[in-house]
């Protein structure tokens, strides 16, 4: 494939679908942890049967089944809503169908968490609303059995062939299967394209202090350890591929620029998925033969291949902001919320979404984290952790959170659509400077039982 072609090919894929008209439409996934309530190992096959009740009683079509049989993804054929298990079975994921209101989206959402809730609950199981799943340490923590998730399972278990490249890996390369996010899809036009991208660039430090809710003991200094999880694993070995836009983006043409640096890592041949060293995308189309691996039912082995123009369907990047082929901006930095707060997310993102002018101004002034010399994606990384860095004044902070959240309020309410209650919660978060993981940690601290906050996080 030619340079030529390649930029032809990105910006078909890219931008072209920006250049639609802007719709109102709202996606949404939620990943929410499947807990054993006895605290030991959860038994997958029990998770997939009550899974596979949820779709006969919905009439979900099935969307795929794992290389034993099992349904791991369904389909409802009418809203689009989907119900998929996430890297592993313990990690349950409910994507609801494009919609334009929160409220009947919302609404959705409860239909479905009340009848897995029912029908987990006599097999002593619970969903949650964690960012982390609390058994993390018990759980066999195994990758569904099929392509996709054996190659990533593979791929994120490499990690030591790498370390002499210069790059710093955590050691726990299942983080996969026990992480959880809640992820919103906004359309976005050309127009303002990078205008967005640059605006919640800078939002991602407040929405560390908001929605932190990812605390595990392994890296205790860390309220919010699922986006350093992925950014210190193979996922980051090259760090365009995750966590902010470390610069400001001028133009479609330098967005372009950097989508070609970042890094192809695997695709498929003959239904079957190889992965191998990352090699950024305006490097890949150039090599002759790449050197990967490939499961072949029973083991890995080495096979070489010939790149194709198809590949660039594998690119896949995990960016906080992250421009999908749709013609969307899929924010992805947020953990799952308690579910009580589970629309949250959605809500912050799609009010502020309609004020991109003013939350532009708002963050471009901001004297009151990035007047300390700091660039935006080191005070994310401060402000995911427990400890608050000593120059940040705590007042000052917390008019600033409730500035951002007012905003989104007024953008929600110029929608017209009574969404704005869904942020009533952030209030109260701004406030006391707190989130879900600084509450639990706290809880934690003075004796309550981690099945306390298990249980109360799973509050419809």
């Amino acid at each position: 494939m030619s340079i030529f072609c390649l930029d032809e090919a990105l910006y078909e894929k890219y931008i072209k679908p920006t250049k639609k008209k802007k719709s109102s439409a709202i996606g949404i996934e939620i990943e929410m942890p499947v807990v054993r309530l006895s605290g030991e190992a959860a038994d997958e096959a029990v998770i997939a049967a009550a899974a596979d009740g949820f779709r006969e009683h919905f009439g979900f079509k099935v969307s795929s089944r794992d290389d034993d049989g099992v349904v791991n993804s369904m389909t409802d054929p009418v809203t689009g809503d989907n119900l998929s298990f996430d890297c592993a079975y313990t990690n349950a994921e409910l994507s609801l169908g494009k919609g334009t209101d929160l409220n009947e989206i919302h609404g959705r959402f409860v239909k479905y968490y009340n009848y897995l809730q029912n029908s987990l609950a006599p097999l002593g199981y619970t969903l949650t609303g964690m960012g982390i799943n609390p058994n993390y340490n018990v759980n066999h923590n195994r990758p569904v059995p099929n392509e996709r998730y054996r190659m990533l399972y593979h791929y994120l278990h490499s990690y030591r062939r790498y370390e002499a490249d210069g790059r710093y890996f955590h050691d726990r390369p299942d983080f996969g299967t026990f992480t959880s996010a809640s992820q919103v899809q906004l359309d976005v036009t050309q127009d303002n394209l990078i205008e967005t991208l640059n605006v919640f660039t800078l939002l991602e430090p407040y929405k560390a202090l908001l929605f932190a809710n990812s605390y595990m003991p392994d890296f205790p200094e860390y309220l919010c350890a699922r986006n350093m999880l992925w950014e210190r694993s193979m996922q980051g070995y090259n760090p365009r591929n995750v966590g902010m836009f470390t610069r400001r983006l001028n133009s479609i043409d330098e967005l372009l620029e950097y989508i070609k640096t970042q890094s192809i890592y695997c695709t498929m041949r003959d239904g079957k998925y190889i992965d191998f060293r990352p090699v950024a995308v305006g490097d890949f189309f150039g090599l002759e033969k790449v050197s990967g691996e490939c499961f072949d039912g029973g083991a890995y082995k080495n096979v070489s291949f010939a790149p194709e123009s198809c590949d660039l369907e594998y690119l896949r990047t995990f960016k906080f902001e992250d421009l999908t082929y749709r013609g969307t901006i899929e924010y992805r930095s947020s953990c799952c919320q308690p579910i009580k707060d589970v629309m949250t997310v959605s809500a912050l993102h799609t009010g502020l979404s309609e004020k991109l002018g003013e939350l532009n101004e708002l963050l471009e002034s901001d004297k009151v984290i990035y007047s300390h010399g700091c660039t935006p994606d080191k005070l994310q990384d401060m402000l995911s952790k427990r400890t608050l860095p000593d120059f940040l004044d705590r007042q000052a902070l917390s008019e600033q959170l409730i500035r951002i959240v007012s905003l989104a309020e007024q953008g929600l309410s110029q929608r017209g659509k009574m969404e704005e209650h869904f942020l009533a919660p952030l209030y109260d978060r701004a406030e006391r400077l707190t989130n879900p993981a600084r509450d639990m940690v706290e809880g934690l601290e003075n004796g309550a039982p981690i099945e306390r906050f298990i249980r109360e996080y799973a509050i419809v």
